[in-house]
């Protein structure tokens, strides 16, 4: 072998590096921002090499994330059905109520020209407590809701801030809305007080005494 060319640098193919990436979870801009002009670049490839694979990508440049989901298909009955890579996970009521709470957040923080939503704990307890049944021990109410935050952190739509004051604030992350369009925040009110209804001891629902 050439000396010169002993020297070259080896060229590593970066579509299986960025298929790793996004099969672990959300590719963001600002985590990786090589990696992630380096999925602009390579796209159309990530969406065919992903396709064999039936996921398919969802990519926000402007919004600056990426992800991986199950491709939509035509029901047939007789076509095999592919195993399923990007799992579903169903959330309890009051973790979708925060999830839709913290999506209304972030319509109202954007609208007033807002770049990122940085709330507490104590902002997002306050969100969520006036939908909570009346007269329970606060005390309890907090944990349980902060159980939740746990939950949307773990879920990536909430980021712990490391900071060194406590309790901790919590960035609302952009993929939200993906998951919660536009369409549906339009009808939000109407499913607030759904969702009030619903969370109401049956001794205070409407009708009874």
């Amino acid at each position: 072998m050439d000396e010169q060319q002993a020297a070259l640098p080896v060229q590593v193919d970066q579509l299986p590096v960025l298929a790793v990436a996004l099969l672990k979870g959300v590719l963001y801009r600002e985590a990786d921002e090589r990696l992630w002009s380096t999925l602009l670049n390579l796209q159309s490839r990530v969406r065919d090499y992903v396709a064999i694979l039936n996921l398919e990508l969802a990519l926000d440049e402007a919004e600056g994330y990426a992800f991986l989901r199950s491709r939509a298909v035509d029901e047939d009955e007789a076509a095999p059905k592919a195993p399923r890579l990007v799992a579903r996970r169903p959330l309890s009521f009051p973790v979708s109520l925060l999830l839709a709470l913290l999506r209304k957040k972030l319509a109202e923080f954007d609208a007033s020209g807002g770049t990122r939503l940085v709330l507490t704990r104590d902002e997002i307890v306050q969100l969520m407590a006036v939908f909570l049944p009346t007269g329970s021990n606060e005390s309890r109410i907090v944990d349980q809701i902060e159980t939740h935050i746990n939950k949307a952190v773990d879920l990536g739509f909430l980021r712990v801030l490391k900071a060194s004051s406590s309790p901790p604030g919590y960035e609302v992350r952009r993929i939200l809305k993906a998951f919660i369009d536009a369409q549906w925040l339009a009808e939000f009110d109407s499913r607030l007080e759904n969702y009030r209804q619903q969370l109401l001891p049956p001794d205070e629902e409407p009708g009874n005494v």
